[in-house]
């Protein structure tokens, strides 16, 4: 089997992009598993697939993690999604919807930044402290399209994230699923997160979900007021933006980064 892909990134978090909406494309989860190896395949966090839309929408995206299981939402994905599926219009959107298992999601362009509207948030709440590697942390969790555990340290930098991170995404009291795990240090300036991505099994450069959720977070905690700059391993800093309901609960999340091609090829498979 042979089919063309584009190779995207948003702020760091790549992934393989096809344009699938004559829906001849079926790939198994050990399909895009090895394509997604970094070693024998392209090499990615994720794999997008273009579908036509059902609901009125103009798109319906389907993401698979590099596990090869198919996840709701990834926020950084959905930005490079847009910004590719822009191009598979006659004319370039002012606005572009397309479907996700989270919900319907609406892109506006400026250039190579993107901004999505995010679903709405759901489930937050404070387990017990917990013991990670020997370490006890506070955590709090939040699902912003998939299910985030973010924890506040004072040096984000002296965390194994790798190995604390699988720890907090394998607990117990996130069974039997488990979540995405986020280590966030505070700053004059917002948030410098890190990323332990649930299907990658590894630290990602960056997660939309977990950006929108640390921010989130991060304003129940302290409130700290939107936009929030969230500034992820790979260097860039995205934006959050969002509005508190009167009895709680977020409305209009918003997510701002860069969506950027990084080359385009045939795959054989």
């Amino acid at each position: 089997m042979d089919f063309s892909f584009t190779k995207m990134n948003g702020a760091g978090n790549d992934f393989v992009v096809v344009d699938n909406r004559d829906l001849t494309l079926a790939l198994a989860g050990e399909d895009i598993s090895k394509i997604c190896d970094r070693h024998r395949g392209v090499g990615a966090d994720g794999f997008l697939a273009v579908e036509p839309g059902r609901e009125g929408a103009d798109f319906r995206m389907r993401y698979y993690n590099s596990d090869g299981g198919e996840a709701d939402m990834c926020g950084n994905g959905a930005r490079c999604f847009a910004r590719f599926a822009a191009r598979l219009l006659p004319a370039w959107p002012g606005i572009l919807s397309f479907e996700t298992p989270a919900g319907i999601i609406l892109a506006r362009f400026d250039g190579p930044i993107v901004t999505i509207n995010m679903s709405v948030p759901k489930d937050f709440r404070t387990p017990p402290a917990l013991t990670l590697c020997g370490n006890r942390f506070e955590i709090h969790s939040i699902n912003t399209g998939v299910p985030h555990a973010v924890a506040f340290v004072e040096d984000v930098e002296k965390i194994d994230v790798r190995s604390m991170g699988a720890a907090l995404r394998w607990h117990e009291e996130f069974a039997p699923k488990g979540t995405n795990a986020n280590f966030a240090q505070i700053t004059p300036s917002g948030l410098i997160l890190r990323t332990y991505e649930r299907g990658v099994e590894d630290e990602t450069l960056a997660c939309g979900t977990g950006v929108c959720a640390a921010a989130l977070i991060h304003h129940l905690v302290s409130g700290q007021p939107s936009p929030i700059p969230v500034t992820v391993r790979g260097g860039d800093t995205l934006q959050v933006a969002f509005v508190e309901g009167e009895q709680g609960g977020f409305s209009e999340v918003t997510l701002t980064g860069p969506a950027d091609f990084v080359f385009e090829g045939a795959y054989s498979l």
